[in-house]
């Protein structure tokens, strides 16, 4: 199915307006920023605070959790409160488990987001149901009956539906038939949005979240593959959910959102860290400036997508391995060093690239230009053209060999194949033309692996980091890639490889470091997840091959760390529980207590190893 008019020239995918109160998204609109209070809704005071905080640093539309009744009513205010001050920001009720709530604040809020996980199925047990097609009918007619009264109310009120799924809420229905998997989280929202189709309710943006970005970009794909193929054009959210803190947050969702902008989905995002919401706004701003006018320069390219990719399911491209290049190996990283005898090695790339050196001998595998590469140990020729590598009378190993889409013509393309020693180093320029050049090895069955290069003199590290995630990520999502090649002239060495390495981790190719799941905390948080996150890195960051959740509330907490080791998830006021993967093994811990009740289960499970000095 196809999901964008084109993988390799920027465009839009087409959708209809969506009104939601005085913001137009969708059709030919800008592309919205929103962020999420993490104040209790119920503190009225604080939470027109946070609103002004946030409307003044660029925030577009603003959610609050709305629980129960009381929330409704504190929302209510916070609205006028809002309005008085002459703001007239939407507002976004989101709603779980209580279709009666989502039904009294679409009387005056600009926007209510329901989970189709929740909305009529309760929370999920991770039980198998079995249904006939008569039984799985009748709990559908219950959508019909709950949801169909809902939208008219909606359309009463003038108030726009968000159907947010999410990965980690997925009712125990939809998981039975369809598994945890893009498919059923596709599903899941269809079911929702059929019905707004039949009865021509069109003010509706979908969602599709999930805090593995693989997951996240594939659904969301696919999401747009479904509704293209049904003959639907709703508008998308975007956001990767529990992306987490620092580098780390923004990292993933660089990857996530900025991968799917790229591909021209997505009306509205939301950068979702844990942090202050005040921290999302500037990161969404950066992300927005960084998508390009145009992917590809020469729209005369003859441009083909191989019937071997695979856009809504990870499958890595097939590579011959050279040494620890390509093959099943984990993608490789470079660093250049212009001086390897002066340079300490706190931290280690695969490989230093020495520009313009000779060097006899090196305890790490260093990569030379090939005029001087004298055939030492350890040292591999890089070519900064093929003409260069056909002249080359000396054998290595490995050789590196500089290649742009322009150059794949059939005489090289069965060059490469008689010379699978060949790492191909390809540099970025133009997304679109990258994308043909991997489509282009793919269609000829070329074998030879690929080192992704990118080259930047970017002084503000943050945007570094934001563009290489956008723009190199998905290329990795999408199985492409054995390596990454960074540079940068405003970046030390240890910012480079920790750039590189997120990526690769965000991207779920390389894992190196502990991977966090958190959410970017909600009034629905009875505890300080700012805070604790950091403690728990404190005492966990060491235990690099593990994936630990840290979780405000039960809403997702079980589902979205469905694929982590361990979690730590609120409970209650002051109280934590805390899981071995989707099992509860404590309960009500008290917070004080639970990080040294998760080292002990870490340690029970045989998990822990201790830090070095």
């Amino acid at each position: 199915m196809k999901y964008v008019p084109s993988i390799f020239s920027f465009k839009r995918r087409v959708v209809g307006k969506v009104q939601i109160g005085n913001i137009s998204i969708g059709a030919d609109n800008p592309i919205c920023i929103q962020s999420m209070a993490n104040t209790n809704t119920n503190d009225i005071d604080a939470s027109v605070v946070q609103c002004v905080e946030l409307i003044e640093a660029g925030c577009e539309m603003l959610r609050f959790t709305t629980q129960g009744k009381k929330e409704v009513e504190s929302l209510r205010k916070i609205q006028a409160e809002l309005r008085s001050r002459g703001y007239d920001i939407p507002l976004v009720a989101d709603v779980h488990f209580n279709p009666a709530v989502a039904d009294e604040v679409a009387t005056f809020v600009e926007k209510v987001r329901i989970n189709p996980g929740n909305y009529v199925d309760g929370i999920h047990t991770f039980k198998h149901l079995e249904y006939t097609d008569e039984e799985y009918a009748q709990e559908l007619n219950k959508i019909r009956l709950r949801f169909l009264p809902f939208l008219e109310i909606c359309r009463a009120h003038n108030t726009a539906v968000r159907i947010g799924v999410n990965h980690g809420s997925l009712s125990d229905r939809i998981m039975s038939r369809y598994g945890d998997t893009p498919y059923g989280m596709v599903e899941s929202c269809m079911e929702f949005l059929r019905l707004c189709h039949e009865v021509n309710f069109s003010d509706v943006v979908v969602s599709i979240k999930a805090s593995n970005t693989r997951v996240m970009m594939q659904t969301v794909r696919l999401m747009a593959a479904t509704m293209q193929k049904e003959g639907l054009q709703y508008a998308l959210h975007l956001g990767v959910t529990e992306a987490g803190n620092g580098n780390e947050g923004r990292m993933k969702s660089s990857v996530g959102i900025g991968g799917l902008l790229i591909d021209g989905i997505g009306d509205t995002f939301r950068v979702s860290l844990t942090e202050d919401p005040l921290e999302e706004i500037p990161v969404a701003k950066k992300i927005l400036k960084l998508i390009p006018d145009s992917l590809v320069e020469d729209n005369s390219l003859e441009l083909e997508v191989s019937p071997k990719f695979t856009p809504f399911e990870y499958q890595r491209r097939t590579t011959t391995a050279v040494g620890q290049v390509g093959g099943s190996n984990a993608p490789i990283t470079i660093l250049k060093v212009d001086d390897l005898d002066k340079f300490s090695f706190d931290f280690e790339p695969d490989f230093v690239y020495v520009p313009k050196k000779r060097i006899n001998h090196t305890s790490v595998s260093a990569i030379l230009d090939a005029d001087c590469w004298e055939g030492n140990s350890n040292t591999f020729p890089f070519y900064k053209s093929i003409d260069d590598f056909s002249k080359e009378k000396r054998i290595s190993q490995i050789s590196f060999v500089q290649m742009s889409f322009e150059e794949l013509d059939a005489e090289i393309l069965q060059l490469l194949s008689k010379n699978p020693q060949i790492v191909l180093m390809h540099q970025v320029k133009n997304i679109g033309v990258s994308r043909a050049f991997f489509h282009t090895l793919l269609n000829n069955d070329c074998k030879n692996p690929v080192v992704i290069s990118y080259e930047k003199n970017e002084s503000d590290f943050e945007t570094f980091q934001l563009e290489c995630g956008m723009y190199l990520g998905h290329f990795f999502i999408d199985g492409f890639g054995d390596g990454i090649f960074l540079q940068n002239s405003y970046c030390d060495a240890a910012q480079i490889v920790d750039t590189e390495l997120s990526l690769l981790q965000a991207t779920r190719v390389r894992m190196t470091r502990t991977e966090y799941v958190a959410c970017p905390s909600c009034g629905r948080t009875l505890f300080d997840l700012q805070t604790t996150l950091e403690k728990v890195k404190q005492a966990t960051s060491h235990l690099k091959n593990l994936k630990i959740a840290v979780m405000g509330c039960i809403v997702n907490g079980t589902g979205e760390m469905a694929d982590a080791d361990y979690g730590y998830v609120g409970a209650g006021k002051g109280k934590i529980s805390l899981y071995k993967e989707k099992t509860c093994i404590e309960k009500n811990i008290p917070e004080s207590e639970a990080i040294e009740h998760l080292v002990d289960l870490i340690k029970s499970n045989g998990d822990w190893v201790d830090k070095k000095d």
